[in-house]
């Protein structure tokens, strides 16, 4: 029997939840479910009172380090997630413009004067169980991006994923430079769920929270989550745009 890491146990249907990805072009791996805090499962909850975001819409909880899939009838499908640390926090709105399987990783020029192991990647990581981005990534623009229009000045990238991790225990933390992490599972199941166009919301904690330095287009900060209808958005598009992003 699986436990939790205080010894309870742990349903079967998150065991399995979170047991190796079969059909993958790479391992996924299964989640150390007994060295992580049982909050952090994927799991249908009420929606909480701070969020007045409409059905279809991603919001982002940084301080709970939780990201809720709004539903119908005051519920929410809730994540664990992993967010930026202190200097590189972020709050506001954006919408997901594009979404890739296993993309390749373009450190921007920022992060490669701040990290070793990025310096060594300038023209980007191809996608793989050792790239940072994981199995999924969502891009998060803003602006006028209706129709796919992610090439022009109207529509910005922000520089800010929703992706997986290959450090399944840094979920539940603030460790990364600004993105939104999940576990391989968890992004996979939430990138089957939304479309070209969604709605993303990041509130902002206790504290406050500002754009990553240096990075050009980051969303505007706001106060706590907006009421933002759901977009429905179109197919996703073979693009290959860079996949530079702040991890």
């Amino acid at each position: 029997m699986t436990t939790t890491k205080d010894g309870q146990p742990i349903d079967p249907l998150v065991v399995a939840m979170y047991a190796p990805v079969q059909g993958e072009p790479f391992p996924v791996p299964a989640i150390p479910i007994n060295r992580v805090d049982s909050k952090l499962f994927r799991q249908t909850v009420p929606t909480p009172a701070k969020i007045t975001a409409g059905p279809g819409t991603i919001v982002v909880d940084p301080y709970e380090k939780f990201l809720y899939l709004v539903q119908d009838g005051g519920q929410s499908l809730r994540y664990g997630i992993g967010v930026g640390k202190q200097g590189f926090a972020w709050a506001g709105e954006a919408q997901i413009e594009d979404k890739q399987h296993w993309p390749k990783w373009f450190p921007p020029v920022e992060m490669q004067a701040r990290d070793e192991h990025a310096a060594k990647y300038p023209d980007g990581m191809d996608g793989g169980p050792q790239n940072p981005l994981g199995s999924r990534a969502m891009y998060l623009y803003e602006g006028n991006c209706k129709n796919g229009n992610i090439r022009t000045p109207q529509c910005r990238d922000t520089l800010y994923r929703i992706h997986a991790t290959n450090e399944p225990l840094s979920i539940g933390k603030a460790v990364s430079s600004g993105c939104i992490r999940m576990w391989n599972q968890d992004v996979i199941d939430l990138y089957d769920r939304v479309q070209l166009g969604t709605k993303v919301v990041v509130l902002q904690g206790p504290g406050g929270a500002a754009p990553a330095p240096a990075v050009a287009g980051a969303p505007t900060v706001i106060p706590i989550d907006p009421a933002v209808p759901s977009t429905p958005g179109a197919e996703p598009v073979a693009v290959s745009l860079p996949s530079n992003s702040t991890i």
